[in-house]
């Protein structure tokens, strides 16, 4: 790998761990966009017993090369980074600039609809009802009621899986699955303060090792159905970024209740943004966030090949 493309793999990795921090954000939507998402999902179905094999025997050259060495390392390195010291920053952001943020994300996830679209490589009936199911489960999963806050270990693990395999799918957010479980609060505080580690790695380790679980072994499934419906299923991913968009409108009320002692959000109230100047701002931070997407789109360069199972760059 040259030296230019790790610098822009890194970055894409920033982007991509920047965005799984905002809740509503997907991880895998930003790897589609930047041109990386096949890339992505084989390296990830690279992972297996034979690099181990070949570990173990001592042949470190082609287990690297075997799990596309270079791009892990650069792209792990970019998500690391960005996790690690964007994590307090977007929480004090939320906390004290919710409207605006949300509104540079709701431009940047409005515009990446348009470009996840290109990818199809056709669309016919079979991709529009992937579309529209797409649009329902995500629709489906705004109604479910946040479970409450659980450190136990186990559900942590289970955290993991689940928040890891929603990362990797556009449009379904890592964070807002968290949310849904009950434990983003937990799992972002641990990483904002990891330099406790007495706190922090208790939540941290049961958490990563799920995530490992999660991650590994559905991008062994999506590389699969990738494969043999890729129509059908970019048609059902783009859904699920459209869907995404309800999460992230940035004009709405969080339904709280109180269950022992402690407020939890259990749904939200969509409203129309009031004309005033703090409008005129989440608006050009909107466009901000759509252009970027268009500037990631134009520098990735990747175009949709008509073909099923193909990518062309």
């Amino acid at each position: 790998m040259s030296i230019t493309r790790f610098v822009g793999t890194v970055l894409k990795g920033a982007a991509m761990g920047a965005a799984n921090v905002i809740p509503g954000v997907s991880g895998g939507t930003i790897a589609l966009i930047c041109g990386i998402y096949q890339e992505l999902i084989d390296t990830l179905k690279s992972f297996g017993w034979a690099p181990i094999k070949q570990l173990t025997r001592g042949q470190f050259k082609k287990c690297f090369e075997a799990l596309n060495g270079s791009f892990v390392c650069a792209l792990g390195i970019g998500l690391a980074v960005s996790i690690i010291t964007l994590a307090k920053m977007l929480e004090g952001l939320l906390t004290n600039y919710e409207i605006l943020t949300m509104a540079f994300f709701f431009g940047l996830i409005l515009a990446s609809v348009f470009i996840v679209v290109k990818q199809v490589p056709k669309w016919n009936l079979t991709t529009g009802i992937a579309l529209l199911t797409g649009i329902a489960i995500a629709a489906a999963v705004l109604l479910l009621e946040p479970l409450q806050q659980n450190a136990k270990p186990g559900y942590l693990f289970l955290c993991g899986i689940i928040a890891m395999c929603s990362m990797i799918l556009p449009g379904i957010s890592g964070s807002f699955i968290l949310i849904l479980m009950g434990n983003y609060g937990l799992v972002i505080g641990a990483i904002g303060n990891i330099r406790d580690f007495k706190t922090a790695l208790p939540v941290l380790i049961p958490f990563g090792l799920g995530c490992a679980i999660g991650l590994l072994g559905f991008a062994r499934a999506l590389s699969y159905v990738l494969g043999k419906f890729k129509s059908a299923t970019l048609a059902g991913l783009t859904g699920f970024v459209i869907g995404s968009l309800a999460v992230i409108w940035p004009w709405k009320t969080e339904i709280t209740k109180k269950f022992e002692g402690k407020v939890k959000v259990t749904g939200y109230e969509w409203n129309y943004p009031s004309p005033d100047q703090a409008l005129f701002h989440a608006v050009l931070l909107m466009l901000a966030g759509a252009g970027l997407v268009l500037i990631l789109d134009r520098i990735a360069g990747s175009k949709p090949d008509t073909s099923e199972g193909k990518t062309t760059k």
